[in-house]
């Protein structure tokens, strides 16, 4: 199993949601972040004063799924939220030791 952590911009999330949908995901983990990459943030005017915003407002996604169905899920994620602009995003995959679901003890792929 692998653990696929999406970093995207956030008017993209509905189209993502639905790339993944496509492809049978059914469990996401969706959380509001902050942070910056190459664009290094950018300057706003707020009352007459700029000032720099260091920290842009994104969305990271965390799925867990089944190493056979990895490529696929990248992909989905890939097309779907790409904008071939600046700050589009990362995906990161790492492997996952062991899953279980509270509710019935289930393990491994049965839990997700």
């Amino acid at each position: 199993m692998k653990k696929v952590d999406a970093i995207i911009k956030p008017f993209k999330l509905d189209e993502v949601k639905e790339a993944l949908n496509e492809i049978g995901i059914q469990g996401i983990t969706v959380s509001e972040v902050k942070g910056f990459g190459r664009q290094k943030g950018h300057t706003e005017l707020y009352r007459g004063a700029e000032y720099v915003v260091d920290f842009i407002p994104k969305i990271k996604l965390e799925i867990i799924v089944a190493d056979d169905i990895l490529p696929k899920v990248v992909e989905a994620i890939e097309k779907s939220a790409k904008t071939g602009r600046i700050g589009d995003g990362k995906i990161f995959v790492t492997p996952v030791e062991a899953v279980v679901r509270i509710r019935t003890g289930e393990t491994g792929e049965d839990a997700l």
